[in-house]
């Protein structure tokens, strides 16, 4: 299929239509086939459960054109188990992981045309989501739903260069123990809004989140899960049951121990150690690793030996390792790579 006349190179990070999606709807006790459609608008009753009582869970996954000129997907049944669990937790029905990702497949197929080419720093943001459709009114779970796939054209997530970012420790809780922090439901992001434009208009990029029950340890910030080297080069990630489970940190990790050969360590993290560390980042499919130089703990300013120029060394090859795999440019693990043409 020939590409589309599009600006690859100068891609920004935001939605751009492309011609086919994919949707399934399920009712009466089951999914039916699901199609392709050029049609982009959703239409929905106006007390639908997703606009009562935000019952909608999503994804998000790239297809890259990798060295040799194929089109792959990363990794596209851990997003199908992780949308599964979200489900199970809304009270909702599964979407089936292995007709996940056939459709993701199809999703990808029918829109070859938009995957960005090899080197252009851009691919095809795939955006998987599920909502309750019928009418409610009462508080319960909806008996509808329908389950979409659209794809659009991104560009790379930092413009002009990765540059580390400057996170502040927010006064606001980003999930409850035993709560919803651990899964990709829509009410999560809604509840960060607040907190992320506060954080901005007070000069910084990000937010880090410590746990709502002591407030002594590290969790996430609104949308990535934290990375950190140590002064001798250990891998650390936060443990919590509220961190969402990212796939790109469960691949870096896998990535620093077997590939890098760095010994690696996900355990609980205090707020209090991480003056301590070499290295910080911010790990998720948008932009991989998005380096942190600084982080600042209500006037206390913590600044990593990495600085605010450039990424720390070991945080560079972690990035250059994941996207070498993504990319072709290196064998990826048995599983890892979906090819779809």
């Amino acid at each position: 299929m020939e590409k589309k006349n599009i600006d690859w190179s100068n891609l920004g990070f935001g939605y751009i239509q492309t011609e086919k999606r994919f949707v399934s709807n399920y009712k009466d006790g089951a999914w039916d086939e699901g199609v392709m459609t050029e049609d982009a608008t959703v239409v929905i009753s106006e007390c639908a459960g997703v606009l009562q009582y935000a019952q909608t869970i999503f994804e998000g996954m790239k297809a890259y054109t990798t060295e040799d000129g194929h089109i792959v997907v990363f990794r596209p049944d851990l997003n199908a188990s992780r949308m599964a669990d979200s489900a199970r937790r809304l009270q909702m029905p599964v979407f089936p992981e292995d007709k996940f990702v056939e459709a993701v497949v199809k999703t990808v197929e029918a829109n070859t045309a938009y995957v960005p080419p090899y080197g252009s720093g851009a691919s095809l943001y795939l955006r998987p989501y599920m909502f309750g459709s019928n009418p409610v009114i009462g508080v319960k779970p909806a008996t509808e739903y329908q389950f979409r796939i659209f794809a659009t054209p991104v560009g790379p997530y930092f413009k002009g260069g990765v540059k580390p970012l400057t996170l502040k420790v927010s006064d606001y809780d980003r999930a409850a123990p035993n709560g919803t922090g651990h899964i990709k439901a829509g009410l999560n992001y809604a509840m960060s809004l607040h907190a992320i434009v506060t954080a901005h208009e007070e000069g910084y990029d990000e937010n880090m989140y410590l746990d709502a029950a002591t407030r002594t340890k590290v969790e996430e910030t609104g949308g990535a899960n934290f990375l950190f080297v140590t002064k001798d080069n250990k891998v650390v990630t936060p443990k919590s049951d509220s961190i969402l489970p990212s796939i790109t940190r469960r691949s870096l990790m896998y990535v620093a121990k077997e590939y890098l050969g760095l010994e690696v360590e996900e355990r609980e993290v205090g707020i209090d150690e991480v003056k301590d560390f070499a290295e910080c980042g911010l790990c998720g499919t948008a932009a991989v690793i998005s380096p942190v130089g600084k982080i600042v703990n209500h006037g206390e300013e913590i600044c990593f030996p990495s600085g605010m120029e450039k990424m720390g060394p070991i945080t560079q090859k972690l990035y250059d390792t994941l996207t070498g795999i993504q990319m072709g440019r290196m064998e990826a693990p048995e599983g890892w790579i979906k090819v779809i043409c």
